[in-house]
């Protein structure tokens, strides 16, 4: 599925309108009708009281269509015509008119009071969002602006739906400039958009729901803007990226990882990383860890094969990479960084280790994220496949900008940094956004605050890693993992609570996942 902002819908609208011979009416009708069939679905009563909050836009058209469809279904909804009824035009004031031709009664608030509109408000037992829409760019204006302000005071109180997007959050960058309505269940048409996904947008969207209203979404493709839309991380999608197992498949068939990381003060990170790929499904995983912490490690982690390596002050040792060199030619993919920590010629160790490969994958993270910073062309003349891993922070230290600036638009800094740099990105946040070199977008609706921990990561690292040495490519391994990552944590939060689900956590909720799958040949 594909995710569109408001110039792409814009564009598919008018093609249907213009080429399909399709007119705008009718699709206010489909839009509208689809909102009552969710509305007689979500309904926490036989027969609620409905308020319809229409604006003056296209978004209040919808809203008129609303409550006539409900008045058809012999309820008694309430209509509610925020704005002066004189500044409706085009599509909205067709259905308006139809509205208010067959006798259907409007509360008009320019007559009424902001307290009268409150007591309609406190009777509902629905509260339909049709004020602003999709065009959102500017301040939420009095008396919307006080409008939601009400509405926000029902939130978990009563049902809150909002038309396409809640109002007053932008369809674009999910930005909300003062106000915006935080709705239970947000119904949006033919795409999901970049708004529900980015800054602010997923606090206020709620549930959401794409509906169909005849737009064809193969449109997207003939105006050629799919190339240029974040695409969606389905479960279907998944399942297509996830390696598939033989039956009659070894340990050999499921490929071997090497995990290079840990240092004195950081134990716990690479043994998660292995664990998180074993569980994963790779055939073998070594651990290459300072000698030092051997015996902890192993002690904790005894599936997993060793590689202990000199060390200096409780890190890796130039000597180390020359231990290594000679048999790396075992291994299906490398992850390099977890509890790796920050060094003294750190920057020097990590280059030789990424010039000694034989362009296996490798999946960059953690401190390796740091320690690449000043040699970004390295990576980029990589024949293998290179994958980062950054969160904002580490994001920002990439770019050499500021965590918000990274934050103010993580589509275009994801797209432009794996563009620019030949690599396979991950930038990690509430909602996870994966870029390949080619341009392409992914967005992970998944995850939360269950996954908001110290180690959390590093299982991450470990499943990217195991999905590769299976041989996946490297974006199906992103999208796969990022997913499934996810929703364990989600799942296993249901039992254990958001504040207790630890990265062991996490791992057993993996195999629940990929027992939930279909990923056998």
């Amino acid at each position: 599925m594909l995710i569109a902002g408001q110039k792409e819908m814009q564009q598919m609208d008018q093609y249907t309108m213009e080429k399909l011979g399709l007119p705008g009416v009718v699709l206010m009708e489909n839009a509208g009708a689809k909102v009552v069939e969710e509305i007689l679905a979500d309904s926490p009563c036989d027969n609620p009281r409905v308020i319809v909050l229409a604006g003056g836009g296209n978004n209040g058209g919808d809203g008129f269509v609303i409550a006539r469809r409900l008045w058809d279904l012999g309820m008694e909804p309430l209509l509610c015509l925020l704005v002066n009824p004189d500044r409706i035009k085009g599509d909205a004031k067709v259905h308006l008119n139809v509205y208010t031709k067959r006798g259907l009664p409007i509360f008009y608030l320019q007559e009424n009071t902001l307290e009268e509109l409150r007591n309609e408000l406190n009777q509902a037992d629905i509260i339909i969002d049709a004020i602003l829409g999709t065009g959102v760019n500017r301040p939420v204006q009095e008396p919307l602006s006080q409008v939601i302000s009400m509405v926000n005071e029902y939130e978990r109180k009563k049902l809150l739906i909002s038309v396409d997007i809640p109002s007053g959050v932008s369809s674009d960058n999910g930005k909300v400039n003062g106000i915006a309505v935080k709705a239970t269940k947000t119904i949006t048409f033919v795409f999901p958009k970049k708004g529900f996904f980015l800054h602010d947008g997923p606090k206020y969207i709620g549930e959401w729901k794409a509906v169909d209203i005849s737009v064809p979404p193969t449109i997207a493709i003939e105006l050629e803007l799919g190339l240029a839309m974040p695409k969606l991380i389905t479960e279907s999608l998944v399942k297509g990226s996830v390696p598939l197992r033989p039956k009659h498949g070894h340990k050999g068939t499921f490929g071997h990882a090497l995990v290079v990381g840990g240092s004195r003060s950081f134990v716990g990170a690479p043994i998660f990383t292995a664990r998180a790929a074993l569980h994963s499904g790779a055939g073998l995983v070594t651990l290459a860890i300072p000698e030092s912490i051997y015996p902890m490690a192993a002690a904790q982690n005894p599936e997993s094969l060793f590689l202990p390596l000199s060390e200096e002050d409780g890190h890796f040792s130039e000597k180390a990479i020359d231990e290594m060199a000679p048999l790396l030619h075992q291994f299906d993919c490398v992850a390099i960084g977890p509890g790796m920590s920050r060094f003294p010629r750190g920057e020097e160790w990590v280059k030789s280790f990424v010039t000694s490969l034989i362009h296996q994958p490798i999946v960059v993270d953690a401190d390796a994220l740091y320690l690449l910073r000043n040699d970004l062309d390295l990576v980029r003349q990589y024949k293998g496949n290179v994958l980062f891993t950054p969160h904002p922070g580490e994001m920002a230290r990439l770019m050499n900008l500021t965590v918000k600036e990274v934050e103010e638009d993580r589509i275009k800094i994801a797209k432009t940094f794996a563009k620019d740099h030949n690599v396979y990105l991950l930038l990690k946040g509430h909602r996870t956004i994966i870029a390949t070199p080619d341009g392409d977008v992914y967005i992970n609706p998944y995850g939360h605050d269950a996954l908001g921990k110290g180690g959390s990561g590093d299982v991450l690292t470990g499943m990217i890693a195991s999905f590769l040495a299976q041989g996946a490519s490297p974006v199906h391994s992103l999208i796969a993992a990022s997913y499934i990552h996810a929703r364990a944590g989600e799942e296993k939060a249901k039992t254990l609570s958001s504040y207790g689900v630890m990265p062991l956590d996490i791992i057993d909720g993996i195999r629940d996942q990929l027992n939930n799958g279909s990923y056998r040949l």
